[in-house]
């Protein structure tokens, strides 16, 4: 590979964009396509597909032979409130390839014995997210039901691009959201991002089946998430 376009892809990892390096297996050599980039054709069509599936895969478009090797951030899932879903949630995310990080101040919440073997940040929302910021492959799930954790990383979510944005609460409890949110400068389209109430509706009661209705929902958004603008 030449050494330019290997620091191209560094740099692209580094920075959590999702790339594919485009090899023609006639000898055309390699390029870098950034998710987003325009690509016509039927070449475009398979480009998007694997960006979709984080496949990589020979096709054939063109006339030609190419292999495309699909290197996307590893997902993660953002959970604002260590309560009983999210006990459900971390273990089920994690078995499905999710990098999770379950962040509330409220200490007696927030406990290693709640959550074991998940990274567990007993801290403001505010104060994690400066040292890890969200973005366009991160899922943030606010579930605490308490608009002074819940409300800024919802907003940070939306400002960051999040390919999922879920909260907790009934229509009348987003509702009130909605007006916060609004009232703090959130535009009515980014706002109906959000999915609330959280997760598909598949009749869930208790946390565990809430959960599962959450992951979900979290990775149809993934697999159906369009293609961020560059």
């Amino acid at each position: 590979m030449d050494r330019g376009i290997l620091r191209q892809l560094n740099s692209e990892r580094n920075a959590r964009r999702a790339v594919i390096l485009l090899t023609d297996l006639n000898g055309g050599g390699d390029r870098l396509v950034r998710e987003g980039e325009t690509v016509a054709g039927p070449l475009g069509e398979a480009i998007h597909k694997a960006l979709s599936s984080g496949k990589s895969a020979i096709v054939e478009a063109e006339g030609t032979r190419f292999f495309l090797n699909v290197h996307l951030p590893p997902p993660r899932v953002v959970v604002i409130g260590a309560v009983h879903i999210s006990q459900a949630l971390a273990p089920m995310a994690a078995i499905a390839g999710f990098d999770v990080r379950i962040i509330d101040p409220r200490t007696a919440f927030a406990t290693p014995e709640r959550f074991a073997n998940i990274v567990l940040d007993a801290d403001w929302p505010d104060e994690v997210l400066s040292r890890h910021p969200l973005d366009s492959y991160t899922a943030l799930v606010a579930v605490t039901h308490d608009p002074k954790i819940d409300d800024m990383p919802l907003q940070a979510a939306l400002e960051a691009g999040c390919f999922y944005v879920g909260a907790l609460g009934s229509r009348k409890t987003h509702a009130g959201r909605v007006e916060r949110l609004k009232s703090n400068g959130v535009g009515e389209e980014a706002i109906a991002r959000i999915s609330a109430p959280i997760g598909l509706d598949i009749g869930a009661a208790s946390p565990a089946e809430i959960a599962v209705a959450v992951l979900a929902d979290i990775i149809r958004a993934l697999r159906m998430r369009k293609a961020v603008e560059t």
